[in-house]
């Protein structure tokens, strides 16, 4: 389903005005994609990459093309592992945070 030109504003603007939620947006990404649910995780690092950066700025940063990027964290997209992990090094830099996986025992 296609996001309305509102709610991606919305975002945009929450994202531009509230340093907390886009730290969210980006953990919670990269929080669903360890887990397992890469769609999902995909389409909230596309939000919080138009919502900040954009995608122009992402591929300089990136070295990777904007329209692969796009393709990326797009509904079908298929990120190399080299490609994604460049990304969100790129992203928690812009960001100035650091996230790291850490070993729960189950």
């Amino acid at each position: 389903m296609a996001l309305t030109r509102d709610f991606r504003d919305t975002i945009r603007e929450r994202a531009q005005r509230e340093p907390a939620f886009r730290q969210a947006l980006l953990r919670e990404g990269l929080q669903l994609i360890n887990a397992g649910d890469f769609a999902t995780g995909r389409g909230i690092l596309r939000n919080y990459i138009n919502a900040t950066m954009g995608f122009p700025e992402l591929a300089r940063e990136t070295k990777i093309p904007s329209p692969s990027l796009q393709r990326m964290f797009g509904p079908n997209g298929n990120p190399s592992a080299q490609n994604l992990f460049g990304v969100i090094a790129v992203l928690q830099k812009a960001e100035g945070v650091s996230f790291e996986l850490q070993m729960c025992a189950r």
